[in-house]
């Protein structure tokens, strides 16, 4: 668990930016075409504040979606929104992660062009 960087991260976001993230959510439609995309994350990736960083950069991104992890010792989750900010998750997902994390590989499914997005922000699921 992060209770401490959970914390310093719920503070430190002034709410006029949480209300601008949420217009830009809703403005995402018309940049461009919207993918969708399923993802699992192999390695070391629980007990390493992995899904929490996932939750942060996808809001720093401007995608929605979902994270969880899994009972196979991996994280699973969806990402949708404008197919660059899509690709640049990915990118994420499989090269940086939380600091501590380990990324062993990162497996991508189920990619499509979407029409709406089928979440209105991006969490985490348990």
């Amino acid at each position: 668990m992060c209770p401490l960087l959970l914390t310093a991260t719920a503070v430190a976001v002034p709410r006029t930016s949480l209300q601008l993230l949420g217009r830009g959510l809703a403005a995402m439609s018309t940049a461009g075409p919207l993918k969708s995309v399923d993802y699992e994350v192999f390695g070391r990736v629980q007990g390493v504040c992995f899904r929490m960083y996932t939750e942060g950069e996808a809001k720093k991104i401007g995608v929605v979606g979902w994270v969880k992890n899994t009972s196979q010792g991996t994280v699973t989750g969806q990402v949708q929104g404008p197919e660059e900010k899509v690709n640049s998750m990915k990118s994420w997902l499989s090269k940086v992660g939380s600091p501590s994390s380990r990324i062993d590989r990162t497996n991508f499914s189920n990619e499509k062009t979407i029409s709406k997005l089928e979440y209105s922000n991006f969490s985490i699921r348990y």
